[in-house]
Formats: C-alpha cells, sequence, structure tokens
C-alpha cells in the first residue's frame, strides 16, 4: 500500500511538473508570436490613417487594400525590397568567402602573432555596435564620400568578427591529420580549402550564411545614416516613409513589414535544420 502511496504521489508530481512546464511554454509562445499575427492581422484593414483605423485582433472585413496603397503610395516601393536584396545577398556572399578564409588561417595555419590577432578581434565583439557608429559614419560618409550608394551599405559588413569566431571554432574540430595528409601529397593551401575544408564545413556556412542574411535584411540604422535618398533606402527604413508628423498609415505600414517578413519565413521555415544545428555547431571538438 506505501509503495502504490508512493507512486501515485511521484506520477502526480510528474503531471503537476508537466503542466507548469505546458503553461510556461505556451505563454512563452503566444507572447513571441503575438506581435507577428497583429502584425498580419493589422494589414488586412483598410489603408486609414492611425487616428481613423479600427484595429482589432479578429478582423470583421479582410481587404487587400493596404497592400495595393503600399506599392501605390510610393514608386520606390519595390526598389526597396530590391535594395534590401541586393545588400544582403552580396553581403552574405562576401561573409561566407573571407569568414571561412579568416577562419582556415586562424584555424589551420600556424603563423606569428596569430593569437594576438585573435585576440584582437574577439575584443572587437565586445565594443556595443551603437559606438562605432559615429566613427565608421565619418570613415563612409565624410571621408570617402560613399552616402547614398550600395559601398555604403554593404562596406561596413563584408567580413564580420562573429562570424570569424563561429568558423574558426567549427574548423578546430576537423582532425589535422587529414590535412597533413593533403600536405604530404602536395596540396597546397588553396587547394586543401577548396577541397577539403569547404565541403566539411557546409553546415557552418549555411548557418552563417542564414544569420547573416536575417541581420543584415532587418536592419535599421545603418541603412537610416547613410540613406537621405529615398531611392536608395532598403525595406526596412523605406516603411517610416508611411508615418508623418501628424499621424500615420498605420496598416499600409503593416503591410510592408508583412511583405518584408516574408523572407525570414521562407529561411526559417525551409532551413530549420540549420538553425538546430547552429545551437551546437563548434561545440564539440574532436
Amino acid at each position: 500500500m506505501g509503495l502504490f502511496l508512493e507512486y501515485r504521489n511521484n506520477r502526480l508530481k510528474r503531471y503537476v511538473r508537466n503542466f507548469v512546464i505546458l503553461l510556461a511554454l505556451t505563454i512563452f509562445a503566444i507572447t513571441t508570436l503575438f506581435p507577428i499575427y497583429f502584425m498580419i492581422v493589422s494589414s488586412f484593414g483598410p489603408p486609414v490613417e492611425a487616428g481613423a483605423a479600427n484595429l482589432e485582433l479578429f478582423p470583421s472585413r479582410v481587404s487587400l487594400d493596404s497592400f495595393k496603397f503600399f506599392f501605390n503610395y510610393s514608386p520606390y516601393s519595390v526598389r526597396w525590397l530590391l535594395n534590401s536584396l541586393i545588400v544582403s545577398v552580396v553581403t552574405v556572399v562576401s561573409n561566407v568567402i573571407f569568414a571561412s578564409l579568416a577562419s582556415y588561417a586562424f584555424a589551420k595555419i600556424r603563423f606569428k602573432g596569430r593569437e594576438v590577432l585573435f585576440f584582437i578581434l574577439l575584443s572587437a565583439m565586445m565594443i556595443p555596435y551603437q559606438v562605432t557608429q559615429v566613427p565608421l559614419y565619418v570613415l563612409i560618409v565624410n571621408k570617402f564620400q560613399f552616402q547614398n550608394t550600395f559601398k555604403a551599405l554593404i562596406l561596413p559588413n563584408l567580413c564580420g568578427v562573429y562570424n570569424i569566431f563561429l568558423c574558426k571554432q567549427f574548423m578546430q574540430s576537423i582532425p589535422t591529420s587529414i590535412l597533413e595528409c593533403a600536405k604530404i601529397e602536395g596540396c597546397s593551401h588553396p587547394r586543401i580549402f577548396a577541397s577539403i575544408i569547404v565541403p566539411l564545413s557546409k553546415t557552418v556556412l549555411a548557418v552563417m550564411a542564414i544569420t547573416t542574411f536575417m541581420d543584415t535584411w532587418n536592419t535599421f540604422f545603418w541603412p537610416f545614416l547613410v540613406t537621405s535618398k529615398i531611392e536608395m533606402q532598403t525595406i526596412q527604413v523605406g516603411l517610416k516613409n508611411f508615418s508623418f508628423a501628424n499621424t500615420t498609415y498605420f496598416a499600409p505600414m503593416m503591410a510592408g513589414a508583412t511583405i518584408a517578413a516574408i523572407p525570414m519565413f521562407i529561411l526559417f521555415f525551409s532551413l530549420q535544420k540549420y538553425f538546430l544545428e547552429g545551437v551546437t555547431v563548434g561545440a564539440v571538438k574532436g
């Protein structure tokens, strides 16, 4: 009888614990997904000023007028999307190339000052992003005169320090014996990198490409600083043109935000396994 009561109590505790965990995860999921739901629902409202808008959690009428308004309001709506796509793709390609090359050098090539140089790069990661914007703005805009150009949007993000760190941690897990065998066979460093390192590093390169694309596509502050012409703005900056001093076209702005979020949804659902692998990439050696 005592064993039965103990078993029942343990089972009850397990049910209570699982219920509490499920309740906490449900609350967290609702809190996380609600802004996305509200953005999508609001985008199907009528394109009226924010003061006249009837914001509802469950809309009584679904309309595509706000999406039409988004594209018809400004002739640059498609251009904003194209600018974001160009900047994001070029930034992804440059980061994959340059970060992987730098990571291979730090991980597998011994040279004088390697540890010191890598320590300096890690120190750069600790500097807040906002602190670097003023000197970077002075350099890009005042010194090089790159304002309102793709150069200003792309050059500061050609290679991220975090991408170098992430890729280096993964490449260190590749057995050095494989590289030594390739050197004995007469392979140079470029050949080893192209034929051995890159195929073995597809996972980390994919994770790097995904996270870099998402970060570049969603960034607002830097494109806002270096683009004063409306035709050179990215989609995130272009959305501010629906907000004025006295009013805001809320539904069309949400329609534009929904359109801007579509690539993120596609990336997440189509490449979800790489997101999961990215959590542990580089964490295991050997």
